[in-house]
């Protein structure tokens, strides 16, 4: 279990610093996978029209993993402000950087409109997307670890259970503007209606974090951030570094299969998109608890136990997937669905958020894990194009290869959590970071 702080609980400012966390990981995730979702059945023919479908999908899975490229600049910048002047303020900054270039979408002309300068226009504004989730998730996640004085876990769990709730959203908001609009309005106009949405979510969300203080950690340290944070993690901890991405990446592939690629790749089969998205909306709304409920968990029985369990599991997982789609049953799809996204994947994600939390110390903290779980954070991007591609290039035939590197993520994933000793006890007032245990331990 979690060793008491040396300050004094504070039962109201956590709440507030938890609601804040959740409810910024909400907007920012409904930002961010309304993109993927968008990505997988309306840009493609939106801003792609002049390709045909499949490379028209790959194009526009292309544009959405330049929002997770941008992700771990978004963590060194932030990071690197957030150490040196607190976590609040950068956190108010992300927001409504990710508000802004959400509803800018949302007004964005097409390919037909304007050209070649849509998709450019496109590219610039997901990056931007990905600058300002690369730096939401650091410090969220130190605004409720650094005000948690015990389940530690549990309290930072809640700022990656905002993904999927994000995901319940964009999924929703997107599945019942088609069809209220119907279809052919849909992919004329009704598609910007969620994006556009972004500028109430970033009122209400401004209105929560601008009430929660600064993290007592954070002002204990008394100023003595590094002077270069980035530099400071590279030079004293590059291991740890390493690790932590290792121990990230596989969540993250599954992630992104799950949430994006498979969108596409159901829809291919034959399942209808809003049987797809039905689906999906029901597992994302699960996984919301079974992220709590793991992350609560790893305060129990230590982080290492718990994402163990999830990466065996979705590594075998894995292999069962797509033939599970393939049966071409909405029920066995479904299944599919909570299965991976709801159980066995919040197994990995659930514990991250303490986890790199406690790799670092408070000097570097901010910096060093928004770095590391970003550069993780890549396999979500990465993976679904370089999917699609493996599919294109086998004519549809590519399933058991995408099982195998999601197989060889999660093995990676093994070895990581394996080298990296148990953290769940560490006191982050502690000016040691959580080094990895010695080889020869």
């Amino acid at each position: 279990m979690t060793n008491p702080s040396a300050h004094p609980p504070n039962q109201v400012q956590l709440r507030r610093a938890v609601a804040s966390s959740f409810l910024g990981s909400v907007i920012e995730y409904y930002d961010f996978l309304l993109y993927a979702t968008a990505s997988a059945v309306v840009f493609s023919k939106i801003f792609f029209s002049s390709l045909d479908p499949l490379t028209a999908t790959v194009a526009s899975f292309g544009t959405f993993a330049t929002g997770y490229l941008a992700r771990p600049l978004g963590g060194v910048i932030f990071g690197h402000f957030g150490d040196k002047l607190g976590r609040k303020r950068m956190l108010v900054l992300t927001m409504t950087l990710m508000g802004l270039a959400s509803f800018l979408i949302g007004v964005l002309p097409t390919y037909e409109q304007i050209g070649a300068l849509a998709p450019v226009a496109l590219v610039v504004l997901r990056v931007l997307q990905g600058v300002a989730i690369g730096g939401e998730w650091g410090g969220a996640v130190l605004m409720s670890a650094e005000h948690a004085t015990s389940r530690r876990g549990l309290w930072a769990g809640f700022t990656n259970a905002g993904a999927p709730f994000g995901m319940v959203l964009s999924t929703g908001v997107l599945s019942g503007t088609a069809a209220v609009v119907g279809e052919e309005a849909f992919l004329s106009w009704g598609w910007r209606v969620p994006f556009l949405l972004s500028v109430l979510l970033l009122a209400v969300g401004l209105f929560v974090r601008l009430r929660v203080e600064e993290t007592p950690v954070f002002e204990a340290d008394g100023g003595r951030a590094a002077r270069m944070p980035l530099l400071e993690v590279f030079r004293h901890h590059p291991r740890t570094l390493l690790l932590g991405v290792g121990v990230g990446l596989s969540a993250f592939v599954a992630q992104g299969t799950l949430t994006t690629y498979l969108i596409a790749y159901g829809v291919r089969t034959g399942f209808t998109r809003q049987a797809v998205l039905n689906g999906l909306t029901l597992s994302s709304a699960l996984a919301v608890v079974g992220i709590v409920a793991w992350a609560a968990l790893s305060d129990r029985v230590g982080r290492r136990p718990v994402v163990l369990a999830g990466a065996l599991l979705m590594a075998g997982f894995g292999f069962a997937l797509f033939p599970m789609v393939n049966t071409g049953s909405v029920a066995v799809l479904v299944i599919a669905l909570v299965l991976g996204q709801a159980v066995i994947h919040p197994l990995m994600f659930g514990p991250l958020a303490a986890l790199y939390a406690e790799l670092f110390p408070t000097r570097n903290r901010y910096t060093g894990a928004s770095l590391g779980y970003q550069i993780a954070g890549l396999g979500a991007g990465l993976g679904p194009l370089l999917f699609a591609q493996l599919d294109a290039s086998s004519g549809g035939g590519g399933t058991t290869t995408i099982s195998v590197i999601i197989a060889a993520c999660c093995l990676l994933t093994v070895v990581c959590v394996l080298a990296l000793r148990e953290t769940s006890a560490d006191d982050l007032t502690s000016d040691a970071p959580a080094v990895p245990a010695p080889t020869d331990a």
